[in-house]
């Protein structure tokens, strides 16, 4: 199944998490802000939001620094 995830057609498994997406691209899902075809996607759901087909992805991460 592909997605497209921020600009980059992917390849996932059918059943595909959020959660699942954000850590096989080792990323922390606590760091990761995801929208999810124009939604802003709440943490919470990030485990539970099965990704489908065409299903676009954006993804962006927070770094501090000082």
């Amino acid at each position: 199944m592909e997605i497209i995830c921020n600009g980059e057609t992917k390849d996932i498994d059918p059943g595909t998490t959020l959660v699942t997406l954000i850590k096989n691209l080792d990323l922390n899902p606590d760091t990761v802000v995801a929208e999810c075809d124009g939604r802003i996607i709440k943490r919470d759901e990030y485990d539970t939001l099965a990704l489908t087909e065409g299903m676009v992805i954006e993804l962006v991460r927070f770094v501090g620094g000082g």
